[in-house]
């Protein structure tokens, strides 16, 4: 647990005085008081002011920041400014900027600028990492280092291009090895020198962003560069620990983020912490995924929500204001999945520059009285109720869904068969599926243990990495469910197609061969036409994308396709594999077939709703000894009534004990304490 320095739920947010003058300051301080802002993160683009050349550094400000802050109950979140490289560096070593993906330098500006295997930027950043820890290590405010900020971007330098090289020599061992895993003989690609491989960008294999003609280069390129971030964030881990082993290193990562593979970041992160920016019309079970994803890459270990506005952003094509108690309501909601902390970008208004219009808890206007202001405030002291009763608690699913980053990268760099293939759409269906029914569920990783679930959806599963088919088999065959669709056990980690006939390794645990792939147009459907009623399902459902023409090897065909020269093939299958079963999706169906065909599985296992509520009621639960906490979230307008069962439950936020059914506002939320059992 983080939270031991600062036992309850942390309450505060990004905050940048170096913009501001010492009267200003005197303002925060007590309007931070007003709203119960505790924990201040700073020094996340301060560089160029700590360090104005090669050799010198000037903490004074960090140094009078910090002291004050702490003078007045506001702990720190210290931040190693590495985000953004200082104009004389850039000016001075041109090494350390990038070169994007046409191929083009760099010059100063920007942020997330400095390129990942630039010598000047590893040298200087890890020394400013460790002058940081090494002065600020028994500074009493401190409560936990944050890295660099929002890890990202490509760099196709020629730095780059000698590391990659060097990559792929420890990866594949010779060029023997990397040329089978390429398949370099198509379009007489094969290397007979290390030298002559070069990155993948739009000079050479990729256009049209992130199309790509050798899928095995570009993906391993998008491996090495996630490695490569990932390195310059390990040099300044180590440096930090060096001084401060016993306090906390985090990172803010981006959710579903498409560029790192943020379940190999997680190994190295003590803590995960994410920044989360919804629009008005995201839906709200992706912005839970998004919240379950943050928790399921670090074991299900809760997170810091390190970042989101409290009312509008600044960068979307449309920034809308959160609707009066939707901060507060999106709040509890990433403390319902998993967040001990509750923080925001940014704790006052910026006046110049790209981020001057995105929400602040102090406003321009510079008072306190302002809606947004006093929305937080209320929070604020809502989070001091609940002390530390659920800090530490965790969230215990049956359900596992799988999400991996380089299946992903693969699924996307497919030449084929359809543009329209989105793989965090085609999760997410599975996802709010589930989510309707009110049924937890992790996101998880192939490196998973298994056996903690009942029920594992592993959905598009292109690429099957080594031994991930057998530790399937072995889940299924010891009474597990397993769930895999269209599109899966195509290729291998180098993406290799798997010989032998369509799903590949995962054939004999399905029981299906499958013949083709039909890429549907946008404005085609088809449907899935059920052989008999089974549980919630009956009739004729939709379905479109894409359609595997598929054969029986044994498994039981539940369901046919309903139109086009397939018409009678089979669609929905199940495979008894041992003590276990094996379902197949053999198209992307509509929202009510997967929701009935969840509810199927998920009553054939045993598992129950949390609670009986309406759409647009989130229903999710923490648990720590041996107390659950039951979070309600209204996300409509409206009130709703929500059935919670027979055992009373105290509410706390209000201290009143209820039963039965309960009446939640319009936006409102209920978080209600009873046993586990």
């Amino acid at each position: 647990m983080i939270n031991n320095k600062l036992p309850k739920i942390w309450y505060g947010g990004d905050y940048n005085p170096e913009q501001w003058d010492a009267e200003t300051w005197q303002e925060d301080n007590r309007m931070f008081k007003l709203a119960g802002i505790d924990v201040a993160t700073l020094n996340v683009f301060s560089w160029a002011m700590i360090q104005p050349d090669e050799e010198t550094y000037d903490f004074s400000f960090l140094d009078a920041t910090m002291d004050r802050l702490y003078q007045d109950g506001v702990y720190v979140c210290l931040a190693t400014a590495t985000g953004a490289h200082p104009a004389w560096m850039a000016n001075r070593h041109p090494d350390v900027l990038r070169v994007d993906v046409q191929g083009r330098k760099r010059t100063f500006g920007g942020r997330h600028n400095s390129c990942p295997n630039s010598p000047t930027y590893r040298k200087y950043s890890a020394r400013l990492a460790g002058k940081l820890a090494e002065r600020y290590k028994d500074h009493p405010s401190l409560l936990i280092w944050h890295i660099s900020n929002e890890y990202g971007g490509y760099c196709y330098c020629e730095h780059c291009a000698a590391e990659f090289r060097v990559w792929l020599q420890e990866r594949y061992g010779s060029l023997e090895k990397l040329n089978k895993a390429w398949n370099t003989r198509f379009w007489g690609h094969t290397f007979y020198s290390w030298e002559e491989i070069v990155p993948p960008n739009e000079l050479s294999e990729e256009w049209g962003g992130g199309r790509t003609n050798f899928q095995g280069i570009s993906l391993d390129y998008r491996r090495f560069m996630s490695h490569s971030l990932l390195e310059c964030y390990k040099l300044e881990y180590e440096e930090i620990k060096k001084h401060t082993p016993n306090i906390p290193v985090t990172t803010n990562l981006m959710g579903t983020y498409q560029e790192l593979d943020y379940f190999e970041w997680a190994k190295y992160l003590d803590v995960v912490s994410w920044d989360n920016y919804p629009s008005l019309d995201t839906p709200i079970s992706l912005t839970a995924m998004t919240h379950d994803l943050m928790r399921g890459v670090k074991n299900g270990q809760p997170f810091m929500l390190m970042e989101q506005t409290p009312s509008q952003q600044n960068w979307q094509p449309y920034n809308s204001l959160k609707r009066p108690g939707v901060m507060r309501l999106w709040s509890y909601q990433a403390v319902a999945r998993g967040a001990d902390t509750v923080m925001f970008f940014q704790l006052r208004r910026s006046i110049g520059a790209c981020e001057k219009y995105h929400g602040a808890v102090i406003e321009h206007v510079g008072h306190e009285h302002t809606r947004v202001f006093r929305e937080c405030a209320e929070l604020g002291a809502e989070l001091s109720l609940l002390s530390d009763s659920i800090l530490d608690a965790r969230i215990k699913a049956k359900v596992g869904i799988i999400f991996d980053w380089e299946n992903r990268w693969a699924t996307e760099l497919s030449s084929g068969p359809t543009i329209a293939l989105n793989y965090v759409d085609e999760v997410h269906k599975y996802y709010d599926a589930l989510f309707e029914l009110n049924v937890e569920s992790d996101m998880i990783g192939v490196e998973e243990d298994l056996s903690n679930y009942d029920i594992v959806i592993a959905p598009v599963l292109y690429m099957v990495k080594p031994g991930f088919a057998k530790k399937v088999e072995a889940f299924v065959a010891a009474g597990g469910t397993f769930v895999t669709t269209f599109f899966s056990g195509i290729v291998n980690e180098s993406d290799l197609v798997t010989l032998g006939g369509y799903p590949g390794e995962l054939r004999s645990l399905l029981g299906i061969w499958a013949e083709e792939i039909d890429a549907l147009f946008p404005n085609q459907k088809n449907e899935i036409v059920l052989k008999q009623s089974w549980g919630a399902l009956d009739g004729t459902y939709e379905c479109s994308l894409m359609c595997d023409l598929i054969h029986s090897e044994g498994a039981e065909v539940l369901a046919e396709y309903g139109s086009d020269f397939y018409q009678g093939r089979p669609v929905i299958t199940v495979n008894q594999f041992g003590a276990g079963r094996a379902y197949y999706i053999a198209s992307s169906p509509d929202a009510s077939f997967l929701q009935g065909f969840l509810s199927n599985l998920c009553d054939e296992k045993g598992i129950k709703p949390l609670a009986k509520a309406p759409s647009g009621v989130e229903v999710t639960r923490r648990v720590k000894d041996g107390l659950a906490y039951l979070f309600l979230l209204n996300h409509n307008a409206e009130t709703a009534v929500v059935e919670i069962g027979d055992e009373q439950k105290k509410d706390m936020l209000t201290g009143e004990m209820v039963t039965g059914s309960v009446s939640l506002a319009g936006r409102g939320v209920m978080i209600l304490e009873g046993n586990e059992a």
